[in-house]
């Protein structure tokens, strides 16, 4: 297998965007008119790393990425879970220490899975239609291919979570507001963010000497070959 210089830091650079993101999704959070969880302010910058990962590397590389990505996150999330179970001492600052972390990090179950479901299904979407974009318009148009990948990726992602972790809890219309507001500043960034991923696709293309087409790939997402 061909060794590349930059994938091992981009593959460390996407698992702690996604689970710093997760931590920060504690937080519901108003940005001007936009509101949303706190996760979200630096969310779209793993489909930003999901877009350079298939354009360069190909949807086979990516597919590894997102696997490892998720099975961190798992791990963060089991690891907080048996934290937050365990005793904490008597002492006051103890028990106070215990109840700043369970409001922040205990979290329930429900919204453990719609994170995880809502990952997984809108990174392995966004890498598939990458990647058949990639093949269909012959490596042109860049910005037509990540940010149209990212318009079904995002939307899928947010409309999980936010469905999976609030829906009956919330009242309908919150959710509405929710959803709209992750969607459009998500979007939003992948489209601010488009000279940046222009230039860190050109540099790495060149300097891995890669430029992957997915012609004849297995998109099984549950397959390493």
């Amino acid at each position: 297998m061909k060794n590349y210089r930059y994938l091992d830091l981009i593959t460390a650079l996407f698992v702690v965007v996604l689970v710093v993101s997760n931590i920060a999704s504690t937080k519901v959070v108003l940005f001007g008119p936009f509101t949303f969880d706190g996760g979200t302010l630096l969310f779209p910058l793993a489909y930003i790393f999901g877009d350079v990962l298939t354009e360069v590397y190909g949807y086979k590389r990516s597919r590894r990425v997102i696997w490892t990505g998720f099975f961190l996150l798992l791990l963060s999330t089991l690891t907080f879970g048996l934290v937050n179970a365990l005793p904490a001492p008597s002492d006051e600052f103890s028990q106070k220490s215990a109840e700043a972390f369970a409001t922040i990090l205990g979290l329930v179950p429900r919204i453990v899975l719609a994170s995880l479901v809502a990952y997984w299904v809108g990174e392995f979407a966004n890498s598939y239609i990458l990647a058949r974009l990639k093949v269909a318009t012959h490596g042109r148009w860049l910005a037509l291919r990540t940010i149209g990948s990212t318009l079904v990726g995002q939307g899928l992602d947010t409309a999980i979570f936010l469905l999976v972790a609030f829906y009956g809890i919330w009242d309908n219309s919150l959710l509405w507001t929710v959803f709209v507001s992750n969607y459009i500043f998500k979007v939003g960034i992948e489209v601010l963010f488009t000279p940046m991923t222009y230039a860190v696709v050109g540099y790495l293309k060149r300097a891995e000497q890669e430029d992957y087409y997915d012609r004849h790939t297995n998109f099984n997402p549950f397959t390493f070959r």
